[in-house]
């Protein structure tokens, strides 16, 4: 059976590293970093943990409007992350940054929340797991900038939604993982 499984907290809390952790000891692993490079010590974590076990994954650092694509047929999959996902998605349909009315917001959240549901998807039909690291914005301060309120509204609904769909979900501080789902 497929299991779903989010990952949330704060900045540099230890959520990426959790999930390589999590999945250290299988083979053809998809580690899908969405709109930045992957992290140099995440990087080397995952290949010191590869060299270790036996295994390879493949690390990928991705800008693509579609990321189920990037499944192919990895049964393990780690999508990082939500935050970085958003704020592609939102340069690219608010290129001038300008602060999105609800409609705008609504349709945003939406487009997230179905490409993130698709890559479940896709991976439920190869039989694996995905986990999915986001960032908690829910200890923040609202922005003053329009733009920047927005991004934080977005990323709490997002979360909330992926949150209450996932099978389960941890969320972790200064390098200690409390699952809370």
């Amino acid at each position: 059976m497929s299991k779903s499984i989010l990952i949330t907290g704060g900045a540099a809390s230890g959520k990426s590293r959790y999930a390589v952790t999590g999945f250290a000891a299988f083979d053809y692993v998809l580690y899908l970093r969405m709109g930045e490079e992957v992290d140099a010590d995440i990087r080397h974590r995952i290949e010191f943990d590869n060299n270790k076990n036996g295994v390879e994954w493949d690390i990928i650092s991705s800008h693509s409007l579609s990321p189920a694509d990037e499944v192919k047929d990895h049964k393990f999959v780690i999508f990082d992350s939500v935050s970085s996902y958003v704020r592609m998605i939102m340069k690219e349909t608010l290129p001038d940054k300008k602060a999105p009315d609800d409609t705008e917001k609504k349709a945003i959240e939406k487009r997230i929340i179905d490409d993130i549901l698709a890559v479940r998807s896709k991976v439920a039909e190869n039989r694996g797991n995905v986990m999915v690291i986001t960032l908690e914005t829910g200890f923040s301060v609202v922005p003053e900038d329009g733009y920047l309120a927005a991004y934080r509204e977005i990323m709490g609904r997002v979360n909330q939604r992926i949150a209450n769909s996932s099978d389960e979900v941890f969320f972790s501080a200064s390098g200690i993982q409390f699952k809370i789902k």
